[in-house]
């Protein structure tokens, strides 16, 4: 497992590093294939926040925790992520064999400083991307992965782009166009 550590507003120290390392190479046992995870560790005011991102041929995982100390932010990550992993196991399983999925993920913006009243909103950030074609269980599984409330996919059955949203009732809603 290739893991990349990089700090943001505090130096990724070797033990940070090798300690990151050793917690996350304990989930490659749940992969198949080879995984990569990016790790991303910053501190704001008294938190210590720990981004951990798995890429594995596509399929995304992400986890983030946040605590005074980082060794424990690590120890919760890694934990969630092996929960998260378990339970879509056979899930991810099952749909890799079928079909390969890709997407990306949407890493969290870095705060803005609040803007004055009189300017307009402009686009600060544009993300592209493939659309793979996929299933709406699959995209369910996959907006659930990366723990957005929406996902914008291509439908296998009808090859148009369409968006999956959680609604506020916990169900799920799709736009499909006409």
């Amino acid at each position: 497992m290739k893991v990349i550590v990089r700090g943001k507003n505090i130096e990724a120290t070797p033990a940070l590093v090798d300690y990151a390392t050793k917690k996350l190479s304990k989930l490659e046992k749940h992969f198949d294939r080879a995984a990569d995870a990016q790790v991303v560790l910053s501190v704001i005011r008294e938190d210590h926040i720990v981004e951990v991102t798995f890429n594995l041929d596509g399929l995304i995982l992400r986890g983030e925790e946040s605590t005074g100390d980082m060794y424990a932010s690590i120890d919760m990550v890694a934990d969630k992520l092996e929960k998260q992993i378990g339970k879509y196991k056979t899930r991810m399983n099952k749909s890799m064999r079928q079909q390969g999925l890709r997407t990306i993920s949407e890493k969290h913006a870095a705060k803005e400083a609040e803007e004055r009243a009189s300017e307009e909103p402009t686009v600060v950030k544009t993300k592209r991307f493939t659309l793979k074609p996929m299933t709406v269980e699959e995209a369910i599984m996959q907006m659930d992965l990366l723990g957005h409330d929406f996902f914008v996919y291509s439908d296998a059955d009808s090859d148009s782009v369409n968006v999956l949203y959680r609604r506020k009732d916990g169900n799920y809603g799709l736009i499909e166009p006409e």
